[in-house]
């Protein structure tokens, strides 16, 4: 093996040794004629003045940092994925709050619009003499009064009704939903199927309400 002075040899080494596994190699210090002196990894010639020198060389922990290139782009960041948005929340239903017309009470409808029906004079407050029976059957009712209705003392009514606030809706729903389950714990399981039906009902309607 040729001879290198002893830094360019020992660069060499210790660079070799950089991607090797770690270990020792002997160095081999030889002396010239001359009294100089050189690095080789065999013996000496004749091993006259020949200094064997231990090396432990040992791989670095880590790859070295090797900063980017001039000019070259960090990689491109990808936002996380934006989670779908939540379904929309179900509408509340429209209500109507109807009064009855014979005795006042109310009661909730669907549709607001009851069909009407034949009610006695004397419960809506119509007087009871012949013609003013027909005269007041003929303002109130909205079918024309016959003359089987007027000696009958009927007449033709319709409840009033009224378009309900979501607020209202939610606690008369909720109030039916009570009614509802206590009909349905005490219900023997005969009389259960309509009552499920209704409690089934119900729940969808109380969606827009947050629940039951």
């Amino acid at each position: 093996m040729p001879r290198l002075p002893a830094l360019s040899f020992l660069l060499a080494l210790a660079g070799a040794g950089l991607c090797a596994p770690a270990h020792a190699q002997t160095v081999y210090k030889c002396a010239g004629a001359h009294g100089e002196a050189s690095y080789q990894s065999t013996p000496c010639p004749g091993a006259q003045g020949q200094r064997p020198i231990a090396l432990d060389v040992a791989p670095p922990s880590s790859p070295p940092y090797l900063p980017p290139a001039p000019g070259s782009s960090a990689p491109p960041v990808v936002a996380a994925a934006t989670p779908p948005p939540p379904p929309p929340a179900a509408p509340v239903p429209v209500l109507y709050q109807c009064v009855r017309a014979t005795d006042g009470k109310t009661y909730t409808s669907a549709t607001g619009d009851p069909p009407g029906y034949y009610a006695p004079l004397g419960i809506v407050g119509v007087p009871t003499s012949l013609a003013q029976q027909y005269n007041a059957a003929n303002r109130m009712g909205r079918e024309p009064p016959n003359a089987a209705m007027v000696s009958s003392y009927y007449t033709w009514v319709r409840d009033r009704c009224r378009a309900m606030s979501p607020q209202e809706v939610c606690e008369a729903l909720r109030k039916d939903w009570s009614e509802n389950e206590r009909k349905l714990g005490h219900a023997f399981k005969s009389d259960q199927p309509p009552l499920l039906r209704r409690e089934a009902e119900l729940r969808a309607q109380l969606q827009g309400c947050g629940g039951p």
